[in-house]
């Protein structure tokens, strides 16, 4: 992983993340999973906000563009970090830009 002069860190190439995968990085200390849906990158904090796990041993929901987290099923909108299955409506984990420049995807942090 390499990072730029602006807090653009570089995770992987495009072709090292296939479509409905995702992948853990280190950044500025954080767990961050990038996702790959449909040719389409997002970033969100790799932590369940209920009991900590890793979101990117979740499944992939590639149609609704979410991830479910798999000790209990709490569910994430990857565009916005929303918890989807949270009964209160203001309920997110943290989000990222990201940046593909060439064959290259970077996260914003």
């Amino acid at each position: 992983m390499e990072t730029t002069s602006n807090n653009m860190i570089k995770v992987c190439k495009t072709s090292e993340l296939p479509h409905g995968q995702s992948k853990c990085v280190q950044a500025s200390g954080k767990e961050i999973a990038v996702f790959n849906i449909k040719g389409k990158y997002f970033a969100i904090d790799n932590l369940c906000i209920h009991a900590g796990a890793p979101l990117t041993d979740g499944s992939v929901d590639e149609e609704k563009c979410q991830v479910t987290c798999g000790w209990h099923a709490w569910g994430y909108d990857l565009s916005t970090g929303k918890c989807v299955t949270h009964p209160k409506q203001d309920v997110f984990t943290g989000t990222y830009s990201v940046k593909v420049q060439n064959d290259e995807v970077f996260v914003i942090v």
